[in-house]
């Protein structure tokens, strides 16, 4: 497939691999990078033919967060950094939003900007040595990009904390022993790549109407209070019903013999 000078992609099967291809800066992010991983998604959005999408690094790391020197460029012309920087923001709300599930690889390192893609994706792999923090306040910044958003709700209050009011940087293996169940999956180096294709092949076996209400249910209910969202959950579900036609897939499965299925509460 298509290789640019700072993304590649490639196809497996049903899986879009786009991996971050600056390794010479660490993946840090510039506008480049930025554009060229937006369009990556459309197409992979519009591609019939992919049902699931992992995100890497290419050389020693996932990705070591904004390009600073991208960010002094522009204050040196005169520009704030805030325009970039909310391109960035967008990306990761629609990898999270995306109906296509994506699994991050990570390794080396994914701080500052890396751990906001990161957070953004449904299901992390990573390397037991990958260093992973917030980091901003270490270079008298603030995110910009999800992370005082996201670590509290998918680390928890207390994890988020320490990372970002530190600006530590911590084991993969260390992190996923605070409890936070996160990064969900910490293998040697070696075999990140192949878990996170293994993993999203499982979710490509997966994918359809269900899978993608499913992951827009999650996304929408996150911030809402409980009762509006417990009422959202059953609006989705009625109109998941009546369009996708639940009902033949569910007389499909009860008519089959009964040695040929397996028994799943509801």
């Amino acid at each position: 497939m298509n290789r640019s000078k700072v993304l590649d992609v490639d196809q497996s099967g049903p899986v879009r691999v786009l991996t971050l291809n600056r390794p010479h800066c660490r993946n840090a992010l510039d506008a480049a990078l930025i554009d060229a991983l937006d369009g990556a998604l459309t197409a992979a959005e519009a591609d019939p033919g992919t049902r699931a999408i992992v995100l890497r690094g290419a050389g020693r790391s996932f990705c070591a967060g904004a390009d600073l020197r991208h960010l002094l460029d522009l204050g040196t012309g005169g520009e704030k950094p805030t325009a970039f920087l909310r391109t960035v923001s967008a990306l990761a709300t629609r990898l999270e939003s995306s109906p296509l599930p994506i699994v991050a690889g990570l390794h080396g390192h994914a701080v500052a900007g890396g751990i906001e893609l990161a957070l953004a994706c449904d299901i992390v792999v990573a390397a037991d040595s990958t260093l992973i923090g917030d980091g901003h306040i270490r270079n008298n910044l603030l995110p910009a990009a999800g992370a005082a958003v996201r670590m509290p709700r998918i680390l928890g209050l207390a994890t988020a904390r320490r990372l970002a009011l530190t600006g530590e940087l911590m084991r993969a293996d260390r992190l996923a022993g605070t409890g936070a169940g996160w990064p969900h999956e910490v293998v040697p180096e070696s075999e990140v790549t192949s878990t996170s294709l293994r993993i999203a092949g499982t979710l490509a076996d997966a994918h359809g109407p269900a899978q993608v209400g499913y992951k827009r249910l999650i996304v929408q209910t996150t911030a809402m209070p409980v009762p509006a969202a417990l009422a959202l959950e059953l609006d989705v579900f009625d109109e998941h019903w009546t369009t996708h036609d639940v009902a033949a897939a569910l007389r499909k499965f009860v008519d089959r013999p009964t040695h040929s299925r397996t028994e799943q509460p509801a």
